[in-house]
């Protein structure tokens, strides 16, 4: 069992858990992540590493409570156990100076992209940080961010209703007037990450992309985290979860994330109606 050492609600629907795991903590680097079970009768399910305190044996995840698992997740109090937590896994970021490095975060990944940004500004690059969201009470780190950037952009939905950008345009613009971007790094939902990567393309910008595909065991033995990138078949959670955003095959991508979906909606629906009474 792993116990949490604080739960926090960030804004509607995200949420914070650090979670006790000294041997992961000694371990983890920008890019990586975890496979947790909520309980014996829970799904396996990847979260991206957000921070980690080596010192005091603990690691940092923020999620998006959207289904069956992450409503379990969400429902734990400070002092509450996991059953099971396995990582770190994946191969983390290639940490290195380049220039300028534009780190983008949508939604979970406005956490998620928080290390990688701090360590890109500590090898000396320049760091413009770019988060985004439905609406303005969604932004959240937004000082956690400010701090490791050298430039913090925040773009929610409020804002693009009167200025009609989101990122893409934010980074077309940034182009135009002469800001040399030597690489992005997006992390988000798959639908901004396929729209960055589009908009960077015609410039040359190499662009990573953090995938999250459904995922079963997270050490390449199931072959559930199959995605298409540059022709060839690769696996997420031992090949990535960082691919080349330009050569991710989006569509097929997107078909099998929602393969599951009305399978999922049952699940939760079961799950609320048999523990309603869950204060």
């Amino acid at each position: 069992m792993y116990k949490i050492l604080l739960k926090e609600n960030l804004v509607p629907n995200v949420h914070l858990l650090k979670i006790e795991a000294p041997a992961i903590s000694r371990r983890a680097q920008p890019g990586h992540f975890v496979m947790l079970r909520v309980d014996e009768n829970g799904e396996r399910i990847p979260m991206t590493i957000a921070d980690w305190d080596a010192e005091e044996g603990s690691i940092t995840i923020v999620f998006v409570q959207v289904g069956t698992s992450t409503s379990k997740l969400a429902s734990l109090k400070t002092g509450d156990s996991i059953s099971n937590l396995v990582g770190p896994l994946g191969i983390p970021t290639t940490i290195e100076k380049v220039g300028t490095v534009v780190c983008i975060g949508g939604c979970y990944g406005i956490a998620s992209i928080m290390p990688i940004a701090r360590a890109m500004k500590e090898a000396g690059n320049k760091v413009i940080s770019i988060i985004e969201a439905r609406s303005r009470n969604l932004i959240y780190w937004e000082d956690k961010l400010r701090s490791v950037s050298d430039e913090l952009v925040v773009i929610t939905g409020d804002d693009v209703q009167a200025e009609g950008e989101w990122v893409t345009e934010k980074i077309e613009k940034m182009v135009a007037a002469g800001e040399k971007i030597d690489m992005v790094i997006a992390i988000g939902c798959t639908f901004m990450m396929m729209r960055t990567s589009g908009a960077t393309k015609p410039f040359g910008i190499k662009t990573i992309v953090h995938l999250s595909p459904i995922m079963v065991d997270g050490t390449g033995m199931c072959g559930c985290c199959r995605v298409s990138v540059g022709g060839e078949t690769r696996f997420a959670c031992v090949h990535g979860p960082e691919f080349d955003g330009h050569q991710v095959d989006w569509d097929l991508l997107i078909a099998r994330q929602s393969a599951y979906l009305g399978e999922e909606m049952q699940s939760l629906q079961v799950w609320e109606c048999q523990d309603w009474q869950k204060p």
